[in-house]
């Protein structure tokens, strides 16, 4: 099969012929069509996850059809078209134990300590499966866990965002924040758009938004204006993160679950106590969360906005195409 192998740290990967990996107990093979491209892929290249061991294929947005089940699984069979989490959890703990498999500490990543999704074939722990309904893409299905499913369980889950609330998404344009702009909308949030690159403000409002603004109206329009967020789902991190604090209405909330660069920022402790409001963090999702996603897809509230795809001697184009924010939405890698 082919897949693109990380060897070196800021290298991007190269396209190797490998063998069929072996399908051990509990696991499954999956033939891939297309697989997402995440910017934590860019980070994980750059060096910013200590644990990943190279060589590795990175990618962790995984869907495709079931080829062959190994020992021991139940509920799946060959022919079967799934969906994973980005992450085998223990299933030990006392986050799995409750459900909450996506706080598991011991958890394994796809495309960190254990080969991802940038190749024809993965194997698969059906533990973090997911069977994709009739009619749901193969591109919705890659980008359930990853992006819409983490999505959900940001704003449901974390964010609490409730009908009627102003939300503030930042990198609306992005291969996550176009998502949750849709799914915000959907939850029946006043949705409004940050956005950095004005060319992309048109298609932005198209999937929902109710204005597009700058970094620079973020303080005139939704705080002056409309009385400040609710809900901050913070997709870009350090670069918008003082802006979006500042936004937030009394008991509002902010969500970060994404951060471009990496750093520390310091938290102004007597305003977030004046005004009751919450900063937390929210990491990937729950295979819960994932039918929850792919459900709105089958109810035509989202769907997966797609830039382009390329094919794997494409990554490093890609990568820099999304390092640059020329992309609006999703980069797929077509495989076969």
């Amino acid at each position: 099969m082919k897949a693109a192998v990380l060897e070196k740290l800021n290298q991007f990967p190269s396209v190797k012929n490998m063998d069929l990996p072996e399908v051990g107990p509990g696991e499954v093979l999956i033939r891939q069509d297309v697989t997402g491209i995440c910017y934590r892929d860019i980070l994980t290249m750059e060096g910013f996850f200590p644990r990943v061991t190279l060589p590795v294929i990175p990618g962790h947005e995984i869907a495709g059809k079931i080829e062959y089940v190994g020992e021991g699984v139940s509920g799946f069979s060959v022919g079967d078209r799934v969906a994973s989490l980005i992450y085998i959890p223990c299933g030990k703990c006392k986050y799995c134990k409750v459900g909450d498999t996506n706080l598991c500490q011991n958890k394994i990543t796809y495309g960190e300590t254990r080969n991802g999704s940038y190749s024809e074939y993965i194997v698969a722990d059906a533990r973090g499966l997911v069977k994709i309904p009739s009619g749901v893409s193969d591109e919705d299905a890659a980008i359930s866990a990853c992006v819409t499913g983490m999505v959900y369980h940001a704003l449901v889950h974390v964010g609490r965002l409730k009908k009627g609330e102003n939300l503030l998404v930042t990198g609306a344009g992005g291969g996550v924040g176009i998502h949750a702009v849709q799914i915000g909308k959907a939850l029946g949030a006043r949705v409004f758009a940050e956005s950095t690159s004005p060319w992309k403000n048109e298609k932005i409002m198209e999937y929902g938004a109710d204005e597009v603004i700058s970094p620079d109206q973020i303080d005139e329009i939704v705080k002056k204006k409309n009385g400040g967020a609710d809900v901050v789902l913070e997709t870009v991190g350090i670069p918008t993160f003082e802006k979006s604090f500042k936004s937030l209405a009394a008991g509002g909330r902010i969500v970060v679950i994404g951060n471009v660069s990496p750093a520390a920022f310091p938290l102004p402790l007597g305003v977030t106590i004046l005004k009751g409001l919450s900063v937390s963090g929210s990491i990937s999702s729950t295979t819960e969360d994932m039918k929850s996603a792919m459900e709105m897809v089958s109810r035509g509230q989202l769907k997966a906005v797609e830039h382009e795809k390329v094919f794997l001697d494409g990554i490093g184009k890609a990568y820099s195409e999304m390092k640059n924010r020329k992309n609006l939405g999703k980069i797929f890698i077509k495989l076969h």
